[in-house]
């Protein structure tokens, strides 16, 4: 492998490497300079003046996944050393980079892992087919047909493999489908949150390096959407320079290459890994340079803003008229024949699979809370109860579980509109909307883990399934408004990211000439505050906004897309809330939920089985253990089968413990762990994994059906139950409570899974945010980005009133059963 690498790179090619990278570096630090002093001045104005907008209802969780672990596993792998497969432990902290050792006993000792991936920037894939489609577009003369011999053979019928355009593929292969779903689920997982990698509470570096990117890319030609802005910024700068260092290099290194098409393949994915891994270490070693540089000057740049506040905003106000003067005829012309015959097909687009999506998880969210109070009417003890919160709190960190939301996202197809408005992939909205899904489920657990603790505190735990089911109904009223708060918000900035660069990219040739003559109304104090080209930009932002602004209060008013109006929630409407604590809530501590684990497998064991996210995958009959070695396979030929006769015995075991299921018996009893355990989410433990901690009262697949007791009526014809304003008082929910179901019936299968299984979808990287860059992700609660909102007109703001809604006893009990009324 270093050989291929070595003969092909040069000292020759390195040079090039490193020129073209410090061509793009200086020419992308220039322009973060500029980005960065308009950025902090939008910054301090926007604090100074404030930002109106509608406040969320529920509570945010500031650390979520603090000392816990997401998943861990083993897995084939291919090893490109030695061409073989071998069995390694591969674990997922919070922060998604997955670790991978020889075996689980290096991984429990805190050795050093063999290897770690950053999922940034990947796809994962489930079939051999889906990879040669890929790289017969990536690689130098290829044309490998679904048919034709890759470079391996999988070890099993069920693989995975890891994608990246530019750094090395992963291979890896599980025994059964079942495993294969859950990795699958895991793996798009930790590339949605590795992509989502520029901190939105940077409310100046994140929107001074993203509009640095875009107007790189803008001026080389590249407008609209970027799949790879992706990952931190050394990996989305990396892949700003291999975007045209990789054709010029592969110009120069095709040819040499020799060998069968496979050897081919395998070759250039190892030169195009040597590559990235070069251009990445000198993009972060120059991009640190140009932060410090920045930064050392923050003190200097917001002192000169503070003081000279009100000339700035003067100046820029009066270059403004004056651009707008020459542009908005123009950009008015064009919204008024390219644009606006558009908006209402793309909202539609868009609005259709993303509220499916958010409708799913206020579903899953909702089951989740009905097992609940099933399994504590069944057990009817605190122990119980906390026992499945401590499941609960991590909800919407599990991939499994969050997969069925997912998906409902994943059919948003902007099919026919993608060239026109030069739209990578639909994979960057895509994505965007699965984060702000993620964060409302985490939101309104963490909302319904506060009231609930509060209530056991000043209520006492007597009438536990009364207390959850009066806490349940407030969160969901809560979820219902803030979902639609933050659809509305992500309809906005999806349209304006499908526009603007559409509509830069037509005038940006007849107005370039224009512009430089406007630099010279500004005072040179204040010329790196005020840039021409940022005016520019707001100025057709403003031309747009108006009619998306419209276009989406249109379509809220339709029942079926389950929109309100935004509203306040001011101090007083909702006291309760603002007494609640910060600090993550110990169910298992507090209630006395893990006293039995301790005794049986010591405190260390008891933490480490209580933070995992997601259970391990243990499949009955495998013939590696978690604890064991990691076995080599030397080649596809000799790869283990499962031997006849224990495939035998194990089906009659299986029928002997079916035959003798207390499921079948009509038994409600625990099971014993002589079976192996299989738990909410899917995973079967063996009998050294079934602690008490982790079992959970059984129910059926009429579980979920169940729920459509108390589950709302979703029909797009159902009548609401309110009128208008958000319901933020406890009161009315507390006089009346529907019935909580019976107690579940245990079914033959014993399973507790209630979520749909995962599907083969393509997970392509996507922005983490607004990769354009008009509408920056860090102007959390307002309408626009600092950058804009403080010179969008004020009849341009959303105007919201709070008004009180006398609501009747029954009407209030069952708001969380029917549909939001359609403001």
């Amino acid at each position: 492998m270093g050989d291929v690498i070595s003969s092909h790179l040069d000292e020759a090619k390195r040079e090039i490497i490193t020129a073209r990278t410090k061509e793009v570096m200086r020419e992308f630090g220039r322009l973060y300079e500029q980005q960065y002093a308009v950025a902090l001045f939008n910054k301090v104005r926007f604090d100074i003046e404030g930002g109106g907008g509608p406040q969320p209802q529920l509570l945010h969780r500031k650390i979520p996944l603090e000392n816990k672990s997401i998943f861990s596993g083993s897995l084939f792998q291919y090893l490109e050393e030695n061409k073989k497969w071998k069995n390694r432990f591969f674990f997922v902290p919070d922060s998604y980079n997955i670790n991978f050792y020889d075996n689980k006993v290096s991984h429990d000792r805190g050795l050093h892992p063999k290897g770690t991936i950053n999922c940034a920037g990947y796809k994962v894939l489930t079939s051999m087919e889906q990879y040669l489609d890929l790289i017969s577009n990536s690689l130098p003369d290829v044309n490998a047909k679904v048919g034709s011999s890759p470079f391996l053979k999988c070890a099993t019928q069920f693989p995975l493999i890891l994608w990246h355009p530019y750094a090395r593929h992963y291979y890896f292969c599980v025994g059964t489908e079942k495993e294969q779903q859950k990795w699958h689920a895991v793996l798009q997982d930790c590339v949605r949150h590795t992509n989502d990698g520029l901190l939105e509470e940077n409310k100046v570096q994140t929107p001074a390096f993203t509009d640095a990117v875009r107007l790189y890319r803008q001026v080389h030609g590249h407008y609209g959407t970027w799949e790879m802005m992706c990952g931190v910024p050394s990996q989305i700068l990396s892949n700003l320079v291999m975007e045209g260092l990789l054709s010029e290099l592969m110009e120069l290194i095709s040819p040499r290459l020799k060998g069968k098409l496979h050897e081919r393949q395998r070759n250039w994915m190892l030169i195009s890994d040597a590559i990235y891994s070069l251009v990445q270490g000198q993009c972060q070693a120059q991009y640190e340079v140009v932060l410090q540089k920045c930064e050392a000057t923050r003190s200097s740049l917001e002192a000169s803003i503070r003081t000279d506040m009100d000339q700035i905003i003067t100046s820029k106000e009066h270059v403004t008229n004056k651009v707008k003067a020459v542009i908005l005829p123009k950009a008015e012309k064009l919204l008024k024949v390219s644009i606006e015959p558009y908006i209402s097909s793309i909202l539609d687009a868009l609005m259709e699979p993303t509220s499916r999506g958010f409708s799913e998880v206020r579903d899953v969210f909702f089951r989740e809370l009905v097992d609940l109070s099933k399994n504590t009417l069944n057990e009817g003890t605190k122990e119980a109860m906390a026992q499945h919160m401590e499941k609960i709190s991590m909800l919407a960190f599990h991939p499994v579980k969050m997969q069925g939301c997912y998906k409902r996202v994943e059919q948003l197809s902007l099919e026919g509109l993608q060239q026109r408005f030069d739209v990578s992939s639909p994979s960057v909205f895509i994505q965007r909307a699965q984060i702000l899904m993620r964060e409302q489920m985490d939101n309104a657990v963490y909302t319904f883990e506060q009231i609930l603790h509060q209530s056991l505190e000043s209520q006492g735990t007597e009438e536990l399934c009364k207390i959850i089911q009066r806490c349940q109904d407030i969160v969901i009223k809560k979820y219902d408004y803030d979902s639609s708060t933050v659809r509305k918000r992500f309809f906005r900035e999806a349209l304006l990211q499908i526009f603007i660069p559409y509509m830069l990219k037509q005038l940006s040739p007849s107005c370039a000439s224009e512009l430089p003559r406007f630099q010279e109304l500004i005072f040179e104090d204040f010329s790196r505050f005020i840039l021409v080209e940022n005016i520019f930009e707001e100025v057709v932002l403003h031309s747009v906004m108006k009619d998306i602004m419209m276009a989406v209060k249109e379509a809220a008013v339709q029942r079926r897309h389950n929109l309100y109006r935004d509203s306040i929630v001011l101090s007083n409407s909702d006291p309760s809330l603002h007494l609640l604590g910060e600090n993550p809530i110990d169910w298992a501590g507090e209630y006395g939920a893990g006293e039995h684990a301790e005794g049986e497998g010591g405190e260390s064991h008891k933490k480490r089985r209580m933070k995992q996210v997601v259970s391990m995958i243990q499949v009955e009959g495998t013939s590696v253990l978690p604890n064991e070695s990691c076995m080599e396979v030397p080649s596809v030929d000799k790869i283990p089968e499962r031997d006849e006769e224990q495939e035998k015995d194990r089906d009659g075991e299986e029928n002997k413990d079916d035959k003798a299921s207390p499921e079948q018996t009509g038994c409600a009893g625990p099971k014993t762990t002589e079976n192996p355990t299989e738990l909410s989410n899917g995973s079967v433990l063996k009998e050294e994994e079934a602690k008490p901690e982790e079992q959970v009262p059984l129910k059926d697949e009429s579980a979920a059906k169940g729920a459509s007791v108390l589950e709302p009526n979703r029909g797009e014809d159902s009548q609401p139950m309110i009128e208008e304003q958000a319901p933020s008082n406890q009161e009315a929910s507390e006089e009346a409570l529907p019935p909580l179901p019976h107690p579940p019936k245990e079914s033959p299968s014993g399973s507790t899974e209630t979520q749909s299984p995962p599907e083969v979808t393509s997970d392509s990287p996507p922005a983490p945010h607004d990769d354009s860059g008009f509408l920056s992700p860090t102007s959390e609660g307002a309408e626009v980005a600092p950058s804009r909102a403080a010179s969008l007109p004020a009849e341009e703001h959303e105007e919201v009133k709070e008004t009180s809604v006398a609501v009747a006893p029954e009407a209030e009990t069952k708001i969380s059963d029917s549909e939001p009324r359609d403001q």
